[in-house]
């Protein structure tokens, strides 16, 4: 019956409709699709502690002036300046650098490469949500004499550009610096012990020799006790880098900022600001693409609303009438989904093509969470255009 059905209602059927339905479709599902995971392929990119994206930091110091030095007054941050500043409407958090207030030495090496360093240095920590390093491995048990070291980038540029040219040593990458031998001998209050450091990661952001907040207070309990240790550095979260409010309380306060740090907040401030306006327009476009794959099943049921008029008189009912449409909009919109997810690794694998050479480490996520939104997406739409059909033959 179904079938005799189909045989008189699709003799009204425009080729060029159901090719505009099928196009529309494939072009705001593939718009979709490639969105998701265009987002699951760069996503590393914004949201991994080290992203250059993901926030928007600035490290500030009070200016160092001759007259303040020949005085001695303090270039630290008082408890007031810091809570000033977190007050300040551009302020979304801020953060101490906590000083060493013990003796550090080093002593490192890599017995097959010759090297052997010895040097007086310091320590700083920083809050763990400030720093710009996986933090799998950031952890300080004193049970285990290991202390995780993270060091500025430019520290191993200087390095293998500077010292080992001139000595003719050999250079080292960030994964053989996980075969140098550190000694890390830690003095005062009457101590002198001595710990292995291992440095775990390079900082781009912080300029300093950083451990564990956790190793800073244990330590400075232990080496310096009763001493309470006055930050010289802040870092701070803001909510807007190119907000005017920043420069100006800067220059009222007499800080500065350390690098060009609030330069490049303002640039990844505007990359996140045009992403944003490529993102909606493509949620507008597949919005439109919906519309119109809703408007050209409307339409085609009032080109044979006579037809269906008809049938329904003569004693067909509403779901016999619609089941042949309800299949063509299934067959068609599952069609969409298989050429849609195709259309999407192709285009993926282009682009991954360019990322890979910028990014040499990002992963590759899976697509099989795309191809099930893909296919949720479809069953969604073949439900919405069931149920406009239905709509549809009520209303006659």
């Amino acid at each position: 019956m179904n079938r005799l059905i189909w045989k008189l209602l699709r003799c009204h059927i425009s080729g060029a409709q159901l090719c505009g339905f099928f196009l529309a479709s494939l072009f705001g599902m593939t718009i979709v699709l490639l969105g998701i995971q265009f987002y699951r392929d760069v996503a590393p990119v914004f949201t991994e502690s080290n992203s250059f994206l993901k926030k928007d930091y600035i490290v500030i110091t009070r200016k160092v002036s001759t007259l303040g030095s020949l005085t001695g007054k303090s270039d630290t941050f008082s408890a007031q300046a810091i809570e000033d500043l977190r007050s300040q409407p551009f302020t979304q958090s801020v953060g101490a650098f906590t000083p060493s207030l013990f003796n550090v030495s080093a002593g490192l090496g890599m017995e097959q490469a010759g090297i052997r360093l010895a040097t007086e240095m310091f320590f700083e920590s920083v809050p763990d949500n400030y720093m710009d390093t996986s933090l799998d491995r950031w952890r300080f048990d004193p049970g285990s004499h290991i202390i995780p070291i993270v060091i500025p980038r430019n520290y191993l540029n200087l390095y293998n550009f500077g010292f080992a040219q001139s000595r003719n040593l050999p250079k080292l990458s960030e994964g053989l610096m996980n075969l140098v031998q550190m000694n890390i001998r830690l003095s005062g209050n009457g101590l002198n012990e001595v710990f292995k450091g291992q440095i775990i990661g390079f900082s781009n952001r912080l300029n300093t020799i950083l451990v564990p907040q956790a190793f800073m207070d244990w330590a400075n309990a232990r080496y310096a006790p009763g001493k309470q240790p006055q930050p010289s550095r802040l870092v701070i979260e803001v909510r807007n880098p190119t907000d005017p409010a920043i420069n100006r309380y800067l220059e009222d306060k007499g800080y500065e900022t350390e690098g060009d740090a609030l330069d490049a907040g303002k640039a990844t401030y505007f990359l996140r600001l045009v992403t944003g306006v490529v993102i909606a327009i493509g949620l507008v476009i597949s919005l439109l693409a919906l519309y119109i794959l809703t408007l050209s099943i409307f339409l085609l049921l009032q080109k044979n609303s006579e037809k269906l008029h008809n049938l329904l008189l003569i004693g067909y009912t509403p779901a016999q009438v619609g089941m042949p449409y309800c299949l063509l909009s299934t067959v068609l919109n599952l069609g969409v989904w298989l050429l849609a997810v195709g259309c999407v690794a192709l285009l993926r694998h282009t682009y991954l093509g360019f990322l890979h050479k910028f990014l040499p480490q990002l992963s590759d996520p899976s697509i099989i969470p795309c191809v099930g939104v893909g296919f949720a997406l479809a069953v969604g739409v073949s439900a919405l255009n069931v149920w406009v059909i239905r709509s549809q033959l009520r209303r006659i």
